[in-house]
């Protein structure tokens, strides 16, 4: 009978192929770390410049680098998973996977646990960039930043498995999905705006969005408009939407492996 029981062992090792993938060819960090780095310059030598026009200069950056960097958080959280899953569809080891003692539900922490280093790293780095730059500090956002942290690290892990599971029921060529979900995301999740700029149809598909409440939540404590009862809801409708996503996305992940594995479409990811 197979042992169900998840190994520990097994998880590091597809953590530890990613290790050496990186240690092999550094050049990897650039395309992991690049854009968040440009994204935090570019944008906050943008809002503060914008700020300066203003009077109100101190809040409006705040706001700004608060958002692009929570939402690089979630960025690099869900290309964490979706680019360790394409490596193993770029190296055509993926097969290998599940030709080894190897589970899916030990294949999904791997990406997982490897999506949290990527995300931690990627983090730190945009807060020290925005700290030097800019002299911003995050933890002004006070105690609510660990639930806001918390959603959207597992929305983005959400978003991460979904979009590898549609790229390991489609094929190799449907990795071209997945770079443009975030920035698809971030405009109905009011990342740079408040929902209520957007047109009244669009409200409705910021409702089903974490993110949303995360990113309206942020600008009500940084522009001190503080509703806390209304704070702690919205963290706890957007902690439940992320982990009903989460849930989801992981039965759909499995079922679209059970289903390669069954008419034998796993294949083709050592052919194409």
């Amino acid at each position: 009978m197979k042992d169900r029981c998840m190994s520990i062992s097994r998880i590091y090792a597809v953590f530890l192929r990613q290790v050496f993938l990186i240690r092999s060819n550094p050049t990897r960090l650039v395309s992991m770390f690049l854009w968040i780095i440009m994204d935090v310059i570019l944008w906050g030598f943008i809002t503060k410049y914008l700020g300066s026009l203003g009077r109100d200069t101190l809040s409006f950056v705040n706001i700004m680098l608060g958002a692009i960097i929570l939402w690089g958080f979630t960025t690099r959280i869900e290309h964490g998973v979706m680019t360790t899953f394409l490596e193993d569809t770029w190296s055509r080891n993926l097969i290998n996977y599940f030709a080894s003692p190897l589970q899916i539900d030990e294949y999904i922490c791997g990406l997982v646990v490897t999506s949290i280093a990527m995300g931690i790293c990627g983090l730190l780095l945009m807060l020290l960039i925005a700290g030097l730059c800019f002299g911003y500090n995050i933890f002004a956002i006070g105690f609510y930043l660990l639930p806001f942290l918390l959603v959207l690290f597992i929305f983005g892990i959400a978003i991460g498995i979904f979009v590898s599971a549609l790229i390991f029921r489609l094929g190799p060529a449907a990795e071209w999905i997945g770079w443009p979900i975030p920035m698809v995301l971030s405009v109905f999740s009011g990342v740079f705006y408040p929902v209520s700029n957007l047109p009244k149809f669009l409200r409705v598909v910021s409702r089903v969005l974490p993110a949303s409440y995360v990113f309206e939540s942020m600008r009500a404590i940084l522009m001190n408009r503080l509703f806390p009862g209304r704070l702690v809801i919205y963290l706890c409708i957007g902690l439940a939407l992320s982990c009903a996503y989460l849930l989801v996305t992981y039965f759909f992940f499995v079922r679209v492996y059970r289903y390669n594995l069954k008419h034998g479409t796993i294949a083709r990811f050592n052919i194409e």
